[in-house]
């Protein structure tokens, strides 16, 4: 079986660190993944706030709302 980052490339690699540039939260990528019912690709992301897992639209995650981070977050 293939690494998900390499069958389902994405803009955030697995493991990226972002920042939500309206809110200023920061998320953890863990995962591309498909949306049963649509089969659209969405990134499944941890939030550094709140410790909940969210899911997002792969296309609405690389929009522009989100930047990587590239330095080290507590």
């Amino acid at each position: 079986m293939m690494p998900m980052d390499k069958t389902h490339p994405g803009l955030f690699p697995i493991g990226s660190r972002l920042q939500h540039k309206k809110t200023g939260g920061f998320y953890k990528v863990i995962g591309l993944a498909k949306v049963e019912a649509t089969l659209e690709m969405a990134y499944v992301y941890l939030s550094h706030q709140t410790n909940d897992y969210w899911i997002r639209p792969q296309e609405e995650m690389e929009d522009g709302r989100f930047v990587l981070v590239t330095e080290s977050i507590s």
